[in-house]
């Protein structure tokens, strides 16, 4: 008799969609042939964390269908915990295409989600999560884009975890088509930061929540409600950190990694994201981890899918060794 797999060290939660990428350059109504992969930011991260050594717990619900067994067939092989992937008979698995761009730019994508089995989520998926066994938490802005139950879920999830003394990250992931409303986005969204621990936007992203310019502005924005950290992603240029994780009060940019050919920008802030997560969780500094998530970012912007850059753990210990033989 097997014996029951402990519960998650790390919860995500969201929808994973099946991805289709382009093989050819060109607009999608020219495209013929695609490869099949599998999208979304909050798996991008969990994959991520899990690459990395994690047991990642996964909540979400796919349709009974294809895609639906496909994702959960290749979360599983990478290592996720899918005990909390419920399959949903009356809905559809969410699809997403995308172009393959050239020369760096960002690929043209058409996403096919609306009314999918993960936008049926709600609080009572998460029913059987035990909250007390997680460390951590990571939530993005976009669950809560998907529907008023999934922006129950996420209150939920965040309200348990902060009552069970995990850490959060929040990472907006702005999807502004998604919303009713632009003040709906921005007052939800800078709610839903105000309770975490660490929150992560883009440099774009901060202004347009925050309407402040500068990235110590805007950090100090969230600091304000309740964060203790905000790192904000500054795209080839590098990270910003404020706060105070170290015991004091703090704040620095920590410089880009040098990338010879941009591929598909398409999941760099995740992979920046899985960077400083995975170094805070193992006790690193936050300079360490801003340098981490820089390092991840680089890496995936230099593959044409979304999460095949993400690194393993051998290989991250490789590259973190190098750079710091060659600095």
């Amino acid at each position: 008799m097997s014996t029951p797999q402990a519960a998650p060290e790390i919860l995500a939660f969201g929808e994973a969609m099946t991805l289709f990428v382009a093989e050819a350059a060109g607009e999608l109504a020219e495209v013929e042939t695609f490869r099949r992969r599998i999208a979304g930011a909050d798996t991008n991260v969990a994959i991520g964390l899990a690459r990395l050594g994690f047991h990642v717990g996964w909540l979400s619900r796919v349709g009974d269908d294809a895609f639906g067994h496909y994702i959960r067939r290749t979360l599983e092989a990478e290592g996720l915990d899918c005990r909390h992937l419920t399959p949903t008979p009356d809905a559809a698995t969410g699809l997403v295409f995308k172009e393959r761009a050239e020369d760096g730019a960002d690929p043209h994508v058409e996403y096919f989600r609306r009314g999918s089995a993960a936008s049926r989520l709600g609080p009572d998926d998460a029913n059987a999560v035990d909250f007390a066994a997680a460390r951590h938490l990571h939530a993005t802005g976009i669950p809560p884009a998907l529907s008023a139950s999934c922006r129950e879920l996420t209150w939920h999830m965040l309200e348990r975890a902060r009552q069970a003394g995990a850490s959060i990250s929040f990472d907006p992931n702005l999807r502004p088509s998604l919303w009713a409303s632009e003040a709906e986005m921005r007052d939800t969204l800078n709610a839903m930061a105000g309770h975490a621990d660490w929150v992560l936007p883009g440099l774009a992203e901060g202004q347009r929540l925050t309407g402040l310019e500068t990235p110590h502005d805007i950090a100090g924005f969230y600091l304000d409600r309740g964060a203790r950290a905000v790192i904000i992603k500054l795209g080839p240029e590098g990270s910003y950190y404020r706060g105070s994780l170290a015991g004091s009060d703090e704040q620095y940019s920590v410089p880009g990694v040098d990338v010879r050919e941009v591929i598909d920008t398409v999941g760099a802030g995740d992979g920046f994201a899985v960077g400083v997560i995975s170094a805070l969780l193992d006790g690193r500094s936050p300079r360490e981890a801003l340098q981490r998530g820089n390092l991840i970012g680089a890496l995936a912007v230099q593959v044409p899918g979304d999460m095949e850059g993400l690194p393993h753990r051998e290989r991250l210990s490789t590259l973190e060794s190098a750079s710091l033989t060659t600095t």
